[in-house]
């Protein structure tokens, strides 16, 4: 029997792999070796043995031939599938670095050990690969010139449905759920509403960044990999210079896209780290590994980014991927702030969607996350959702936002419980500063009023206790207090009675809830629904003096719907009067709770409680239609309060439609299309103002403040990253010559070093990104309002849809970018073929005809035009090349004297080279890397700017 038992025992372990099983210690004598049949690898196969470390757990022997021999079969199966084992467990790799020249996102270097082993792909998932399963399952199929070429120029979501395609395949639950998906023209995936990782499912996944670095630190090896110093700067064949057996390509060849949101690190030691919980301000994506355009010596093991901005919708014909198999148990992500959680909150609904219901993206989520007791919030008028947790040591209950958004009310108590409590008043961002305590004996359950005097107040209650005792009551009251520059007025009775679920804007109605359904009607009380259980009442604020409310079940309820429900299994509706007038049963599986009105809309916002009892999720509640839309997902949600700004966005002319007039950014959108949205608004706010317009790439951007030219110049920093001189005609073409009434100068940057791109690729926004985006589609439908721009088209520019961080960066300055200082770098690398004109000179001249056409206009107009060849790191002169990215320093001067001899041609033009070849005067200090300018560097150049467009205005 003992034999059978092992025989069998080890057939189930080879065919079955049953997981997370320990095996039992033993000290009685071996068996014998015998032969054990393994099937030879399939797709069913695999899914039953991917698991390898099962079989090393409970394996019968260590010396065992039979084990020796299904573990060897077992390797064939990953190998088929180009998976090999990574034994991660109980090792540290260390992401980041402590060198102080490394970008801020990169330091300090931060520790992570695993508890865990994890599969990862040999190589670079392949153009074949990815077609032949992508076309069929999203019809998207890349261009290859080479099936063994690594698959590039995709998204990160792209990336995320191929790794969720693979799972579903194999027969595993996929690691990414989202509740919808967006596609470009061409297929591409460039965004997925509501998405969310789950590291604890075993499936394919893009590799962490922690189990990147391990896979790499020891598969890191220049003579082996495709950078620019061998690869001719182009693809090549996955594993083409690598053995049979080891992970290939990790430096060079395609730059690779890895699980991570960019969060900050610290100096710490973390377990099973899976990044940062959300995207941040930026919703910056981490990739690894660099090019086949890095030189080996540019390609580090810490570096996280790429010469631009990574988001989740970014492409290049460089950036690909490999997958990662396995689960990650106990995942810890860090945010920015350096706390680590074992669980997150995600947002799930997009700007867009709440827009859809609300009519405005001017909205604001705030919550108590009740696993730490904080306030957390999310803000829908910033593109890039993220939620944003005040950490501190107050417990938060019912959280309430000011009328105008700015301000966040909250008690230390909540609704049925009896005790004393304190109300808070805190300003509603990420250091909820300026924290004020209503300094009484107890208050409880704040809601914000605005009184007809106009004055902004708070109401709350002493006690919120159960109700149902009418003595206990009665020994309660409700309070209000007025509320103005940050501090509270003299608190002022109001009534007896805790009436806590709002009170209407004439005073003559009050509710309140926790256990009886309780109302003030004209000074006189009562209580409604029969005197049955009630609780989360509220107040609606549109006027109609609605109350909503939860029940127990009750028989009233009952009757009302017509069926059994279990408690809290719908949402109930009165009129003004206490009669039920609509009822709405929870979704499948969940019960509600912590109901409230959001805004003064016919929308609720709730929690939904799962079967276990888990406040998971946060949705919206459109009472017209009894939809539902998920707003975010954690473990434990509690008192949701959903702000709404009272005035939508209309338009006086009816026929200017609000979803497409001046909406240059969707939630979609990557950083090119966020810095045009806010380069737009300046542009259409000061058409009629402005008389020099400032275009080009990165270099203008960082290089030249308008701010500091004299008061005769109004300049506007249209700048924008990247940039090709295709983007600055387009924009000087359609935008800046028809409306800019008093123009007299336009500068514009010739980074000629940049003109090897085809106009096709991504560095021209307007070849095909644009179209992405209503408000340019809009403009090109209405000829671009040459024949007269809505009055109204600047405050819908201003009111869309935007991201704080560049609003706060780009208005102000009027769209400088400022950097502070760094050097110039003594040992520049370049980063394309620095002899790319010889095949690639008909780009170069295709970005030369762009800028005829801007002289062109220009010279019929009377505009001057100043062509700025911007410095660069002066070290350039030791490389053979221009600049950072290229061509022969040899044949620059005859590239520059060509485009100077426009001048003749165009006499308002005039080609201005602050470059010299590297001999020029800017400093380490006016650096901020190897060809921008920090801001010491961009106040010289735009000194000399100024003088240099006084002489011309003469």
């Amino acid at each position: 029997m003992r034999w059978i038992f092992f025989i069998l025992l080890l057939l189930q372990l080879a065919l079955i792999a049953c997981s997370n099983s320990e095996s039992a210690s033993s000290d009685e004598e071996a068996p014998e070796e015998v032969d054990v049949v393994i099937p030879e690898p399939s797709d069913s196969l695999l899914q039953d043995t991917l698991t390898r470390d099962s079989l090393i757990k409970n394996s019968l022997q260590k010396d065992s031939l039979a084990r020796i021999d299904s573990l060897a079969r077992i390797d064939s199966l990953f190998k088929a599938r180009n998976l090999l084992l990574i034994y991660a467990k109980d090792l540290t790799v260390e992401l980041g670095t402590d060198l102080p020249d490394a970008r801020v996102n990169e330091r300090p270097a931060m520790k992570v050990k695993f508890n865990y082993d994890f599969y990862m792909s040999r190589h670079e998932i392949t153009c074949s690969e990815f077609n032949a399963l992508m076309k069929k399952a999203a019809g998207l199929a890349l261009e290859c010139t080479s099936e063994s070429l690594p698959a590039v120029n995709l998204t990160f979501y792209d990336a995320v449905l191929f790794a969720n395609e693979r799972s579903k395949k194999e027969g595993f639950d996929t690691a990414y759920t989202y509740l919808a998906k967006s596609f470009d023209s061409e297929k591409h995936c460039i965004n997925l509403e509501g998405f969310v990782y789950h590291p604890e499912m075993e499936s394919y996944h893009l590799p962490t960044e922690a189990e990147w670095m391990l896979a790499a630190q020891s598969n890191w090896d220049a003579e082996k990999s495709w950078t620019a110093d061998n690869s001719e700067y182009k693809l090549h064949p996955v594993c083409s210079k690598a053995s049979e057996d080891e992970l290939c390509d990790m430096m060079g060849n395609a730059l690779e896209w890895v699980n991570d949101w960019l969060g900050n690190f610290r100096d710490t030691l973390v377990t099973n780290y899976v990044g940062s919980p959300d995207g941040g301000a930026l919703a910056q994506r981490v990739v690894k590994g660099g090019s086949f355009r890095n030189q080996a010596s540019a390609i580090s093991l810490y570096s996280r980014g790429d010469v631009y901005s990574v988001t989740s919708s970014t492409r290049g014909d460089y950036v690909g991927f490999r997958l990662a198999f396995g689960k990650i148990p106990d995942a810890l992500w860090m945010g920015n702030s350096g706390r680590v959680a074992s669980s997150r909150i995600t947002p799930l609904a997009n700007s867009s969607s709440v827009y859809a219901h609300a009519n405005t993206y001017k909205a604001k989520l705030a919550f108590r996350n009740d696993v730490s007791g904080n306030l957390a919030f999310v803000d829908y008028s910033n593109g890039t959702l993220s939620v944003v947790e005040i950490v501190d040591s107050i417990d938060v209950y019912h959280p309430d936002i000011s009328p105008d958004g700015n301000h966040v009310a909250f008690s230390t108590m909540y609704e049925g419980l009896d005790g004393k409590s304190a109300v808070y008043v805190r300003d509603l961002n990420e250091e909820g500063s300026n924290l004020v305590k209503l300094e009484v004996e107890s208050a409880a359950i704040p809601r914000w009023r605005v009184l007809e005097s106009g004055d902004t107040a708070i109401v709350y209650v002493t006690n919120a206790a159960n109700n149902k005792d009418e003595a206990t009551f009665r020994s309660t009251s409700t309070w209000q207090v007025i509320f103005a520059n940050g501090k509270f007025g003299t608190p002022q009775k109001l009534f007896d009675g805790a009436f806590h679920g709002g009170i209407s804007s004439d005073g003559r109605l009050a509710v309140s809830g926790a256990r009886l359904l309780r109302a003030r009607v004209s000074e006189r009380d009562t209580v409604w629904y029969n005197g049955e259980q009630a609780c989360n009442v509220s107040l609606s604020k549109d006027g109609s003096n609605r109350t909503l409310f939860l029940d127990f079940g009750s028989s009233t309820g009952r009757n009302f719907v017509g069926e059994r429900y279990s408690t809290h299994g719908r949402l109930f509706v009165t009129d003004s009067l206490g009669k039920l007038i609509q009822s709405v049963r929870a979704p499948a599986g969940y019960t509600f709770d912590h109901t409230e009105w959001a805004g003064n809309l016919n929308l609720v916002v709730a929690t939904l409680v799962n079967t276990n009892g888990s406040h998971r999720k946060i949705v919206l509640l459109d009472l017209q239609d009894s939809s539902f839309t998920e707003l975010a997902e954690g473990e434990e949600l509690w008192h949701p309060n959903l702000w709404v700004y009272s005035e939508p966005v209309v338009a006086e002319d009816p026929s200017i439609d609000v979803d497409s007039a001046g909406v240059y950014f969707t939630p979609q959108g990557g950083a090119a299309a966020v810095i045009l949205r806010y380069k737009m608004e300046l542009l259409w706010k000061f058409k009629d103002t402005a008389n020099v317009a400032i275009l080009g790439s990165s270099r203008p951007l960082d290089g030249i403040v308008p701010l500091s030219l004299d008061t005769c110049f109004f300049a506007l920093n249209l700048s924008n990253v990247p940039n090709m001189m295709a983007t600055s005609d387009y924009l000087l073409t359609n935008y800046v010559f028809p409306h800019f009434n008093k123009l007299k100068f336009v500068v514009v940057s010739l980074d000629i070093d940049l003109w090897y791109h085809p106009e096709t690729e991504t560095y021209n926004f307007f070849s095909q990104e644009y179209e992405n985006y209503p408000g340019y589609v809009y403009d090109r439908n209405h000829d671009f309002w040459k024949e007269g721009v809505p009055k109204e088209l600047a405050r819908l520019t201003e009111e869309s849809l935007g991201l704080d961080f560049y609003q706060e960066r780009f208005i102000e300055s009027r769209g400088y970018n400022y950097e502070p200082s760094g050097n110039w770098d003594s040992a520049p690398f370049v980063e394309n073929d620095s002899m790319w004109m010889t095949e690639l000179s008909a780009n170069y001249y295709a970005s030369l005809e762009h800028l005829k056409n801007i002289l062109r206009i220009a010279e019929e107009k009377g505009v001057f035009v100043v062509g700025i060849i911007f410095p660069q790191s002066p070290a350039f002169k030791e490389t053979g090349s221009f600049g950072r990215y290229g061509i022969r320093r040899s044949e620059a001067p005859a590239l520059i004297e060509e485009i100077r001899t426009l001048e003749q041609e165009y006499p308002h033009f005039h080609l201005w080279d602050e470059n010299k070849m590297g001999e020029h005067d800017y400093t380490d200090e006016m650096a901020s890397n190897e060809d921008h300018l920090s801001y010491p560097g961009a106040i010289q150049l735009t000194t000399r700017l100024d003088s240099l467009l006084k002489v011309l205005s003469k």
